[in-house]
């Protein structure tokens, strides 16, 4: 076994993290914060130094799915190791996402949509529960019951945002009646207790007091709060003459055909507002007469943000002419991160888009048992809207005159 000496400029670590990084005294380590407060990066930092000085030592790393992790936890450690130039001396397996080091100490990537498995792990020191918010209680339980190797701290490491009174975890520690017991560290922070965030990241978050109060509490803010009914609630309906607007054009298109329609929504965008005013709705389209309704609309040239989920559809489009159109990316979360992106816009939409305008009178999020409103949202009522969430992924942040959105447009 090779030993590695590690130096690590103090500087590297956000200060307000420093005593949950030490802690060797609690059970629970329970990190709850808003977006951006660097919680997830702090909790990878403790556990690759416990890892590093420990032999043998054994992680289980959870989420709520196995899909999520490996561009979340897995991802982020594999970061943090490679930043700390110590990623060549591990060794990576992508396809069971384990990550071994050098002195035979490993982390365990595991989702929790499959239980029994997580069961059969044995000789567990630690356990990190990622976005645990999504957790239920019976499968945090069973984690509790994993972290039983001999000679380990044995803590279980708890971070999420608070996004629903619901979860059990308000109920056990956060809750005005709630007692955690002595062996539970509690440590609440915000995005302005990490140093590391650009200016137009605190810049997004601060926006949202104004286009999402609910969501600036939550994701800004780090507090506990229902979220309202409906998903979109920064948008209005008002006539407006877009070839006039200065800004960037951008499309988004959402595959349908039979049960769902495609959706084809265009857009002007100024500065941090969406002008939407034009949009294709119809059922039982091929992609041959997709291409055709795209030609109509003079857009078969344009760039375009298509549903990732049908590469083949992108590809006919390609060869029929639309050579510009591209996928959208996806990954973990990526509706939840497309939505807070878009909250972050004033959205106009004019009379003309009546689909789009139904949609954001509809489009809500899912209710849990006890009736709360969760951050899931309901798959119904959303198809203009995701079109919409595609395209802002293709912005340029380029200025454009009115003469060139009206020679884009073909007007």
């Amino acid at each position: 076994m090779p030993k590695i000496n590690i130096t690590l400029d103090p500087s590297v670590f956000n200060p307000a993290f420093l005593p949950f990084i030490h802690d060797e005294a609690h059970k629970f380590l329970i990190l709850l914060g808003g977006a951006g407060s660097g919680k997830s990066v702090a909790v990878a930092q403790k556990l690759i130094l416990r890892a590093a000085q420990r032999p043998n030592y054994r992680c289980l790393v959870v989420r709520n799915t196995g899909r999520s992790l490996k561009e979340s936890c897995f991802k982020l450690i594999c970061d943090q190791l490679s930043k700390w130039q110590l990623l060549a001396h591990c060794k990576i397996n992508q396809t069971d996402l384990t990550i071994t080091l050098w002195n035979g100490s490993a982390f365990l990537m595991k989702g929790l949509d499959d239980v029994e498995k997580i069961k059969s792990i044995v000789n567990i020191h630690d356990v990190w529960c990622e976005e645990s918010s999504e957790i239920d209680e019976s499968s945090f339980d069973q984690l509790v019951l994993r972290a039983r190797a001999p000679g380990g701290l044995n803590q279980i490491i708890c971070s999420t945002n608070p996004t629903s009174k619901a979860w059990f975890g308000y109920t056990r520690w956060f809750a005005p009646d709630a007692k955690p017991t002595e062996d539970t560290y509690i440590l609440r922070t915000t995005y302005k207790d990490n140093g590391f965030l650009p200016r137009s990241y605190i810049d997004s978050l601060e926006a949202m007091i104004n286009t999402n109060p609910v969501y600036y509490k939550i994701y800004a803010l780090g507090e506990f709060c229902s979220l309202d009914r409906l998903i979109y609630n920064n948008w209005r309906v008002e006539s407006f003459d877009y070839r006039a607007l200065r800004g960037e054009h951008i499309v988004g298109l959402d595959f349908g055909f039979s049960a769902d329609p495609t959706a084809c929504i265009q857009s002007i965008a100024v500065d941090k507002k969406l002008y939407v005013f034009s949009e294709l709705v119809e059922q039982g389209l091929t992609n041959d007469m997709i291409a055709k309704r795209l030609q109509a609309l003079g857009i078969l040239k344009s760039p375009i943000i298509a549903d990732s989920a049908e590469p083949k559809s992108i590809e006919e489009l390609k060869r029929a002419g639309a050579v510009h159109i591209k996928s959208s990316k996806k990954g973990p979360d990526s509706i939840n991160h497309g939505i807070q992106r878009l909250q972050q816009f004033e959205i106009i939409v004019h009379p003309s888009c009546t689909r789009t305008i139904e949609e954001l009178e509809n489009y809500s999020w899912k209710k849990d048992k006890n009736g709360e409103y969760t951050d899931k949202p309901v798959d119904a009522f959303n198809h203009c809207l995701d079109a919409l969430r595609y395209s802002i992924q293709g912005l340029k942040n380029n200025s454009l005159t009115a003469q060139n959105v009206k020679s884009i447009l073909r007007l």
